[in-house]
This record gives C-alpha cells, sequence and structure tokens, in this order.
C-alpha cells in the first residue's frame, strides 16, 4: 500500500482552524509548559490552559488534529497527552465493540 501524500494546499486547508484559534492570543508556554515546572506549577498551568480552550471554536478541530498527528506534549483541545492517549484507547475500543 503506497503513502498517501498531500499537497501543500490541503495541508494548508487542513491548518486552516488555527487561524481562529482562542490560543494565538496567548504564550505557548501556558499551553506546553516550562522547563523545570513543578507538578503543582503543570496542574495550574493546565487548568489555565483548559479555560481557554473552553471558549475556543475550533477546540474539536485542535484536539482531531491533536489526535490524527500524535502530538505527545502540550494542551490540543482542551486535553493533556495523557487524556488524548485515554481518549485514543477508548475511542479504539469502541471500534473493536462495533
Amino acid at each position: 500500500m503506497g503513502v498517501e501524500q498531500m499537497s501543500l494546499a490541503d495541508a494548508d486547508d487542513r491548518l486552516d482552524w488555527q487561524e481562529d484559534a482562542a490560543c494565538r492570543a496567548y504564550d505557548n508556554v501556558v499551553f506546553f509548559g516550562d522547563e523545570g515546572e513543578s507538578e503543582l506549577e503543570k496542574q495550574a498551568r493546565e487548568s489555565r490552559a483548559k479555560v481557554v480552550c473552553r471558549s475556543c471554536p475550533v477546540q474539536e478541530a485542535c484536539l482531531e488534529f491533536a489526535m490524527e498527528t500524535n502530538q505527545k506534549y502540550g494542551i490540543w483541545g482542551g486535553l493533556t497527552d495523557k487524556e488524548r492517549a485515554s481518549l485514543k484507547r477508548r475511542r479504539a475500543r469502541a471500534r473493536r465493540a462495533s
């Protein structure tokens, strides 16, 4: 089976949602953290990031992008890396069950 190639235009279209993302108004550190942050600092930061995500008009597109591209770090679509991994497992189980 061949590898599907995506044109630059298709790739741009796939990322158009980013133009409307609420997180654009914030520093990336809010969503990805800073080296050496404590667990308490991380939890507080992730809570702040999730508040931004809850009001974001492209939250679903962001989450699906992160899931499709296996983003390993940061808050995407209102979920942490661990929450996304859990969601991915639940979706896989649901597909197998159907």
